[in-house]
């Protein structure tokens, strides 16, 4: 087994000789070793140092994967169910958690948790904004209260607002049960969000130059996110395609392209609410929100990114805020967010973007219209085509010379057929009243099929092809 387990191996090795385990064993086994070659593939070719869980499920393989980080992977080893006298390996890992620590479980949902076990509030500490409650509730608290089940979670959790069955799926989680998918990596985020929290931030100086580190730090992970390099030089396995001059090295680094775009800018702050006549303060994750249209001057790539930020702090960024606090003083925020949203594909082929890609278009378009691109030639068709056949010409009479079928283009002549009965007048021209009914039809040279004759040059051409 690659990496460590839990439990440890010396804890696992009663349970090596069951037959029964054999297969998970085995599945475990590679799930590891890939998981090891992957982590190994990424600090090598990229330089990032990575954590990896292997469980039976997305949610316990986030929490095992938690354990020996950084730079570890672990193993959650079965028996997954219990057999009636010890608990399963993910009853005993999972109960040691805090019920806020589970997944799926937010802040609010935990706090409901937490006091209905404690009949009472959990004290938190005032000084911290996102710190744990001094009183711990674990998962096993939970599961094991006598008055704590499916039903007694839904009446818990349950009401305006909540998602259906939330005291199901809850009694699910602490029981270490998720039958969610492992969905795909999104290739590009749906959002680009920035915050930080302050014990107190009160001052206009202060905020501003919290807005100015956060608008630089949103700037740089667009243009890590959301921009690709883009070389202007064609595929080398590409001969059709022609290079018009050579492009420096250092021009083809620097060359970049927008693969999305976001449509909004959304502010958001936490003010912290006055204090309690007792000298306390509330604790409180309330945000309030103003949000503009993204700047067009912010896809710029030939400023440098401090231009950018200042100039976004100045023309929007410190107009929000003052929407959001017209009181010049008397507040008092413990964050600030700022976020790039609606992110909307740049022009591509998929089905996401915001239209084709015509940059692409136009370099690839030689090789798309190949098979219609016209010659000039100083010789008539007929000679190519007699060349092309390797038939030696015979020359006819004028009256004896029957249109021939290789020819192309709009104004090819159709041959008529022996079995067509369409009368045509003395001068060769159809009659106003002749029509072309269903006796109107040809018969093929080569293969002896009949069709139509509109159907004639087409059929011509197939013999061409073959």
């Amino acid at each position: 087994m690659a990496g460590d387990t839990y439990p440890t191996c010396s804890q696992y090795k009663p349970l090596l000789g069951a037959s029964q385990l054999d297969t998970l064993r085995l599945k475990l086994h590679l799930g590891s070793h890939l998981a090891q070659f992957l982590r190994k593939e990424l600090e090598e070719r990229k330089g990032f140092t990575s954590s990896v869980g292997i469980g039976p499920s997305k949610l316990l393989s986030k929490l095992v994967g938690n354990l020996n980080k950084p730079k570890g992977q672990t193993t959650l080893m079965p028996p997954y169910v219990s057999d009636g006298v010890a608990p399963s390996n993910i009853t005993n890992f999972i109960d040691e958690h805090p019920i806020e620590r589970i997944p799926g479980v937010g802040f609010r949902l935990a706090q409901k948790i937490r006091e209905f076990i404690l009949q009472k509030p959990a004290e938190t500490d005032n000084k911290l904004i996102y710190g744990p409650p001094k009183e711990k509730v674990l998962v096993k608290d939970v599961r094991l209260h006598p008055n704590m089940n499916v039903k007694g979670l839904e009446m818990l959790l349950g009401g305006p607002g909540a998602p259906r069955g939330i005291g199901e799926k809850i009694w699910d989680l602490i029981h270490g049960v998720d039958d969610t998918n492992v969905g795909k990596a999104r290739g590009l985020p749906k959002q680009i969000s920035i915050e930080d929290s302050y014990v107190r931030l009160d001052t206009f100086r202060e905020v501003l130059k919290e807005l100015r580190m956060l608008a630089r730090s949103l700037v740089n992970r667009m243009h890590v996110d959301l921009l690709e390099d883009e070389p202007e030089h064609p595929s080398p396995n590409d001969a059709d395609m022609t290079v018009i001059e050579p492009i420096s090295e250092s021009a083809l680094q620097n060359k970049k392209r927008w693969l999305a775009h976001p449509k909004t800018l959304r502010l958001s702050t936490r003010p912290r609410p006055p204090p309690n006549p007792d000298g306390s303060r509330s604790r409180t994750f309330n945000r309030i929100s103003r949000s503009a249209p993204m700047p067009n001057f912010l896809f710029n790539l030939t400023e440098r990114v401090d231009v950018l930020a200042e100039r976004l702090v100045t023309d929007v960024l410190v107009p929000l805020f003052r929407k959001l606090h017209p009181e010049k003083s008397r507040w008092n925020l413990s964050l600030i967010n700022i976020a790039a949203m609606n992110i909307v594909d740049a022009a591509s082929d998929g089905k996401g973007g915001m239209g084709r890609d015509i940059s692409k278009m136009f370099k690839i378009q030689d090789n798309v219209l190949k098979q219609w691109k016209v010659q000039d030639r100083n010789r008539s068709p007929d000679i190519y085509a007699e060349e092309e056949t390797e038939k030696e010409f015979t020359p006819v009479s004028e009256t004896e010379r029957t249109p021939s079928v290789t020819h192309r283009g709009s104004e090819d002549v159709l041959p008529q057929s022996q079995d067509s009965t369409v009368a045509r007048g003395d001068d060769g021209w159809y009659s106003d009243g002749d029509t072309l009914g269903e006796n109107s039809t040809f018969t093929c040279d080569t293969c002896g099929a009949k069709m139509p004759t509109f159907a004639m040059l087409a059929h011509s051409r197939w013999h061409l092809e073959e």
